[in-house]
């Protein structure tokens, strides 16, 4: 029977290969077992993970005694996608995260607020999307596990203020430490990770983001914004479900009229026979076909390799 493996597996495989720590192989290998379609074809599979996560457990870093597999420092992915929102000292992380989420970040004027990253669920539509608050990039404070939580990350927000005097300076000490690290910036990066001048609404604001881009921009590509417009807020909730690439596929029984539940929240480019092992094992052990609703189609019926497109409702046979 083949694996089927979906889009979700194969990203955190990729991440796996890539991993230079004992850490991030392990999270890799625990998002693999986590995101793996689970049925007769994949059993090989989650029997080799299994095996290497063990080993990996037992061993420790470099062979050294076995230690967690999970610090203060990691974050567990909720919802729809993880989001790490990082940048300088003072960019308005913590204001941002407060604005966006119901999540408890202590907000200040000073630096250095945040110590530990603080997550908090920020809702858009009828799903959840998780945001981490960080700690600053800074030349007196970055460590290794805050670049790391930026590559873990399903996607990444670089948040500067475009007012601050030091904008040039933390600007080149980012770009140098992303470098080091392999760390690319765009929507086409992965993860894909955005940039923002915050603070345009000050006095002089939008004068210092022209400028600053002006000199930045070929390798930050920067959006002016205020963390304090709440236009600014509502299009940015929008730009991160879309750099997440993910779709919503609801489902409903057979002879039912209306979906039911929540949605499920797959990878763009997820195939049908993919979805149903997501909905449950048995339906894509026993799958037929499926009837979609949307914009253009009224229960028409799909085979197993139909691209799920975003709200798509589905009628799964098996």
């Amino acid at each position: 029977m083949p694996a089927n493996l979906t889009p979700q597996y194969h990203d955190a495989e990729e991440r796996f290969k890539k991993a230079a720590s004992h850490e991030e192989k392990l999270h890799a290998l625990e998002e693999m077992l986590r995101v793996i379609p689970k049925h007769k074809g994949t059993e090989k599979l989650q029997a080799d993970i299994k095996t290497r996560l063990a080993k990996l457990r037992k061993g420790g870093p470099k062979g050294g005694p076995a230690t967690s597999t999970k610090t203060h420092h990691q974050v567990d992915k909720e919802g729809a996608g993880q989001v790490v929102i990082c940048g300088p000292p003072n960019a308005g992380k913590s204001q941002l995260v407060a604005s966006l989420t119901a999540a408890d970040v202590e907000v200040a004027d000073y630096p250095f607020t945040t110590r530990v990253p603080q997550p908090g669920m920020m809702p858009f539509e009828d799903i959840q999307i998780q945001l981490v608050d960080t700690p600053p990039l800074a030349k007196e404070t970055l460590e290794p596990w805050q670049l790391a939580l930026i590559e873990r990350a399903d996607a990444a927000l670089l948040l500067f203020d475009v007012t601050d005097a030091a904008l040039l300076e933390q600007s080149e000490f980012i770009l140098e430490s992303f470098e080091r690290r392999g760390i690319e910036i765009g929507e086409k990066a992965s993860p894909p990770l955005l940039v923002l001048g915050n603070k345009v609404d000050l006095s002089g604001g939008k004068d210092e983001f022209e400028a600053w881009q002006e000199l930045y921009g070929e390798n930050l590509r920067a959006r002016p914004f205020s963390a304090l417009s709440q236009g600014d807020l509502m299009a940015l909730k929008s730009r991160l479900f879309k750099t997440l690439d993910v779709v919503r596929l609801y489902t409903k029984a057979p002879g039912h009229r209306e979906a039911e539940g929540a949605p499920f929240v797959l990878k763009r480019g997820t195939t049908m026979i993919e979805a149903a092992a997501h909905i449950h094992k048995d339906l894509a052990q026993n799958f037929k076909f499926a009837k979609v609703w949307n914009d253009e189609l009224e229960g028409l019926m799909v085979e197993r390799e139909y691209p799920v497109r975003d709200k798509d409702v589905a009628e799964v046979h098996a």
